[in-house]
């Protein structure tokens, strides 16, 4: 029997209308639909068919995220059963989504596949925030960078080197990290001036936007109680944010 075709399609930042127009036609002839949590909506889901087959894969509250080598699995299982299957993830499935990953596997498995780009929160949440990551005025450059490594020795992120190199730092999954990614640059001498964003649930009705300085973000951020998924932008760039916010005011 002839394998199925896998198709990696970026879910974008949140709101279901700023999927593109390949996406929603995948999704509509989806026979299996592997998902995850963010930025991926029950709306979004329901454009599925009724008969597809949807499996969960990403976190929840007080439950484990399935490991990486499970999901890939499953993608390829599925694949060789016959049909499409689409593995959606939130935002672009290569910015931080391990598509390439998954695109390894299923050509090792001798699997067709299709990618189908996303909008990136990394760009989306700045752009509802009213922060444009380039400017001729303040930025000619940007670079989009991990937190989630923040805290792992084996592959450390020189963040000072990062900062001295690029205008714009666009920061996904840094929450978390965010007291010991703002210690680095401080110990590494970035001025405490420098500004700071940070969007959270960018392009959803709940948007945040935080704008402060390296020096005084840990502590307005705490204070405003910013949570993930939130986008974290330094540079410049964050001021205009305060005079171009059309989305929603900023704290």
């Amino acid at each position: 029997m002839a394998y199925g075709k896998v198709y990696l399609v970026g879910a974008g930042p949140g709101d279901p209308k700023l999927l593109t127009v390949k996406a929603v036609e995948v999704i509509k002839q989806a026979d299996v639909l592997i998902y995850d949590r963010l930025g991926v909506s029950d709306e979004i889901l329901n454009m599925a068919p009724a008969k597809a087959e949807r499996i969960f894969v990403g976190k929840r509250t007080g439950l484990h995220e399935v490991p990486q080598d499970q999901i890939t699995n499953i993608i390829i299982e599925k694949a060789k059963e016959g049909g499409k299957v689409v593995r959606l993830k939130g935002g672009d499935p290569f910015i931080f989504g391990r598509g390439g990953e998954e695109a390894e596997a299923l050509v090792a498995e001798g699997i067709e596949f299709e990618i189908v780009p996303g909008v990136s929160s990394s760009v989306a949440a700045p752009m509802y925030a009213g922060i444009p990551l380039t400017h001729r005025d303040y930025a000619a450059s940007m670079a989009i960078i991990t937190g989630h490594r923040a805290g792992d020795a084996e592959k450390s992120i020189d963040w000072v080197k990062i900062a001295n190199a690029v205008d714009t730092m666009v920061i996904l999954m840094g929450v978390e990290s965010l007291e010991g990614i703002v210690g680095k640059l401080l110990a590494g001498g970035i001025t405490p001036q420098k500004p700071v964003a940070m969007i959270e649930s960018g392009t959803l009705p709940q948007q945040r936007t935080l704008i402060a300085t390296l020096g005084t973000i840990i502590k307005e951020a705490e204070k405003q109680q910013i949570k993930p998924p939130s986008v974290i932008l330094i540079g410049e760039v964050a001021t205009l944010g305060r005079k171009l916010a059309w989305f929603k005011q900023p704290l």
